[in-house]
């Protein structure tokens, strides 16, 4: 199992600054993440919070059957020591993924918190950053992807 996990105001793609963050919706984005993982047979689990004691709780309870994890913690990226430490107990490889290019906007973002404890971090390739980070876990946990399936 994959889990997409997705941290505050995530919720809100599609509408929140479009300019920023594209028009694509977190279905949206789930749904592509499940269509590339199922090509590999691998299911994905999403999981959405502006809380992050939520995340924390989720990241918790899946961390011993998750293969791998994509990780957009959204502004907790730039601020939540307990988020890096919640990740570093992860055995599973994590990426940490943002829509936007974090290094192009404005200083206090250009700085995360979370990247340390993850495998790979990918910013600013919008929504193909998620399929991208999927994609990869899928071929680092050694499934080999069914006819069709994306690479």
């Amino acid at each position: 199992m994959i889990l997409v996990v997705n941290g505050p105001n995530l919720n809100l793609l599609g509408e929140r600054e479009p300019e920023v963050y594209g028009r694509t919706t977190l279905a949206e984005i789930e749904a592509l993440v499940r269509d590339a993982c199922k090509a590999w047979g691998l299911s994905v689990k999403a999981f959405q919070s502006n809380h992050e004691g939520a995340l924390l709780d989720f990241l918790q309870e899946h961390r011993k059957s998750a293969r791998g994890v994509v990780l957009n913690p959204g502004a907790l990226t730039h601020t939540s020591y307990a988020l890096h430490d919640c990740v570093k107990s992860i055995s599973a490889p994590v990426i940490e993924v943002h829509l936007s290019n974090l290094h192009a906007r404005e200083e206090f973002r250009s700085r995360s918190v979370i990247a340390a404890a993850c495998r790979g971090q990918i910013t600013g390739l919008g929504m193909r950053g998620y399929l991208l980070a999927a994609e990869w876990l899928c071929a680092e946990v050694g499934k080999v992807p069914r006819e069709g399936g994306t690479l």
